[in-house]
C-alpha cells in the first residue's frame, strides 16, 4: 500500500461520518450493520473527490467539490442513491479504491490474510469490490459491533454496580452515623428525664408547702372577714352621719344661690335683655334675606376656580404678622371658626425633608388631621402641583389639600386663599418665608413659622 493511499485509509478512518437514514438501501438489498454503512458511504465521498466531473453522475457533482468529511455529512442520501441505482458509477468507485489501496483488494480478492486495520473498514471495502466472502466479512464487522456493544453494556453495568456500592456504602455509613445520633439523644433525653423527675419532686414538695400556707392563710382570712364586717357597721354609722351633715349643708348652699340670684343687681339683666335682642335681630335678619346654611366656603370656590385659571394669573393679596411662639399658635387655633392655611413644603422640608416628597405630604396632612379633630379649625395645606399633575390625591377628614397649577407656585395659591376670606374672619398663614409673612402683613391675617407648627405637632 502506497504512504498517499495508507494517509486516506487512515485519514477515513478517523473521520466519523454522518448516520445514514434507514429508509436509504445500498446495493444488493443487503442490510448492512451501522459501522459498515458509515464506512461504505465515507469511503465512496473519498473516492468521489478523485473522479473526472464527466465520470461523476450528475446528482453527485455539486457535493464532489466539498471536502470529504462534508461530503459524506451532507450528501449521504444522495451517495447511498448513486450507489444503489448507478452499476457504472459503483464500478467506478471500486476501481478507484483498487488503484487507493493495492493490498487491501489484493488481499480481498485473493482471500489471504488482511492487514492490520478495523473489521467495518475491511467490510465496507469487500462490500464494494464485490470480492469473494464479504458477506462474511461483513457478518464478522456485525459480531465485532455487537461484541463492543456488550463490552459497552458490560462497562456500563459493572460501573453502575459499583456506583450502587459506593451508595450503598454511604448509605451504610450514613445509617451509623444516624444510629449513633439516636443514641446521643435517647441518653440526653434520660439525663433530661431524671432532671424533670427532680424536678417533679421539688415542685410537689413545694405544693404540699402551699397546701398549708393557703390553709393558714384562709384562717387569717377569716378573722379578717369578721374584723371588716365591723368595721364596715362602723363606717355606715358615720356615712349616716356624714350624710345628714351633707344634707344640711346643701340646705345652706341652696339657700345661698337663692340669695344670690336674688341680689344680681340690674346691670345683668340689661346685658342679658341687650344679648337677647342681639340674637333675635340676626335671627330676623337671615329670615328676611332667605341666607341658606353656610354649606361653601371661600377657600372651596378658590379650589374650584383652580381648573379654569390660566397659568399665573396670581390674585395679589394677604394680611400677616409673623408669631413664633407655639402658645401663641394654640390660642389662634382656638379662635371659633379659624382658618388655618399652610405652605406644605416649607413646613415639611424644614421639619423632615430627607423623606421623598409623597412621604412628607402624607406625614404633615396626617399630622393636621389630628389637630383639625382637636381644634374644629379649617386646615388647607397647599402644595406646590408641578410632581403630582393628573394624579388623585386622598386626604383625611378636616384637611383640604390643594396642589398650585402649572406655571403657579404655592406663595400664590395661598395669596388667593387669604384674600378670598371675607374681613373679620380669623386667618392664620404657616409659612417661613419672609416674602409671604411681608406680602400678608396688612391684611389682618396671622402668620406664624413653619418651626412652632412643627413643635405643635411634635407635642401632639
Amino acid at each position: 500500500m502506497s504512504a498517499a493511499a495508507g494517509a486516506d485509509a487512515e485519514g477515513a478512518g478517523r473521520e466519523e461520518p454522518t448516520r445514514l437514514p434507514e429508509t436509504v438501501r445500498l446495493p444488493e438489498t443487503v442490510r448492512l450493520p451501522e459501522a459498515v454503512r458509515l464506512r461504505v458511504v465515507a469511503v465512496t465521498a473519498d473516492r468521489l473527490g478523485e473522479l473526472p466531473v464527466e465520470q461523476t453522475p450528475p446528482s453527485l457533482r455539486r457535493i464532489a467539490r466539498f471536502a470529504p468529511a462534508k461530503r459524506a455529512r451532507l450528501g449521504a442520501v444522495a451517495i447511498a442513491s448513486a450507489l444503489e441505482s448507478d452499476p457504472d458509477f459503483r464500478e467506478r468507485v471500486a476501481d478507484s479504491l483498487r488503484a487507493a489501496l493495492p493490498e487491501l483488494t489484493a488481499a480481498l480478492e485473493s482471500g489471504s490474510p488482511l492487514p492490520a486495520l478495523p473489521i467495518e473498514e475491511a467490510a465496507a471495502a469487500a462490500y464494494l469490490l464485490d470480492s469473494p466472502g464479504w458477506r462474511g466479512l461483513v457478518e464478522d464487522a456485525e459480531a465485532a459491533a455487537v461484541e463492543a456493544a456488550s463490552a459497552a453494556t458490560r462497562s456500563a453495568s459493572t460501573a453502575v454496580i459499583a456506583r450502587l456500592r459506593e451508595q450503598l456504602d454511604a448509605l451504610r455509613a450514613e445509617r451509623r452515623t444516624e444510629a449513633e445520633r439516636l443514641r446521643a439523644e435517647v441518653t440526653a433525653s434520660r439525663a433530661e428525664i431524671a432532671g424533670l423527675r427532680r424536678r417533679l419532686g421539688d415542685a410537689r414538695e413545694r405544693a404540699r408547702g402551699a397546701e398549708a400556707e393557703a390553709v393558714r392563710l384562709g384562717v387569717e382570712a377569716e378573722a379578717d372577714r369578721t374584723a371588716s364586717a365591723a368595721a364596715v357597721l362602723a363606717a355606715d354609722t358615720e356615712a349616716r352621719r356624714l350624710r345628714a351633715k351633707l344634707g344640711e349643708a346643701e340646705s345652706s348652699l341652696e339657700s345661698a344661690r337663692r340669695a344670690a340670684r336674688e341680689g344680681r343687681g340690674a346691670a345683668d339683666v340689661r346685658l342679658r335683655m341687650l344679648l337677647d335682642t342681639v340674637v333675635d335681630a340676626a335671627t330676623g335678619l337671615r329670615r328676611e334675606l332667605a341666607l341658606p346654611p353656610a354649606t361653601e366656603r371661600p377657600a372651596d370656590a378658590v379650589v374650584a376656580e383652580m381648573l379654569a385659571v390660566s397659568a399665573g394669573n396670581a390674585v395679589p393679596a394677604a394680611r400677616g404678622l409673623e408669631e413664633d411662639d407655639p402658645a401663641i399658635v394654640e390660642q389662634l387655633l382656638a379662635l371659633p371658626r379659624v382658618h388655618v392655611i399652610v405652605d406644605g413644603y416649607n413646613v415639611t422640608k424644614t421639619g423632615y425633608g430627607g423623606l421623598p416628597l409623597e412621604d412628607q405630604r402624607n406625614r404633615l396632612v396626617s399630622s393636621l388631621a389630628g389637630i383639625a379633630a382637636r381644634t374644629g379649625a379649617e386646615v388647607t395645606v397647599v402644595f406646590d402641583g408641578t410632581d403630582v399633575q393628573g394624579v388623585r390625591v386622598q386626604t383625611p377628614r378636616g384637611v383640604r389639600m390643594v396642589f398650585s397649577l402649572h406655571g403657579e407656585i404655592a406663595d400664590d395659591r395661598i395669596r388667593l386663599l387669604v384674600a378670598a376670606e371675607p374681613a373679620g374672619r380669623p386667618v392664620v398663614v404657616v409659612s417661613s418665608d419672609r416674602e409671604v409673612a411681608e406680602a400678608i402683613r396688612r391684611s389682618g391675617a396671622r402668620s406664624v413659622s413653619s418651626a412652632a407648627l412643627l413643635r405643635i405637632l411634635g407635642r401632639n
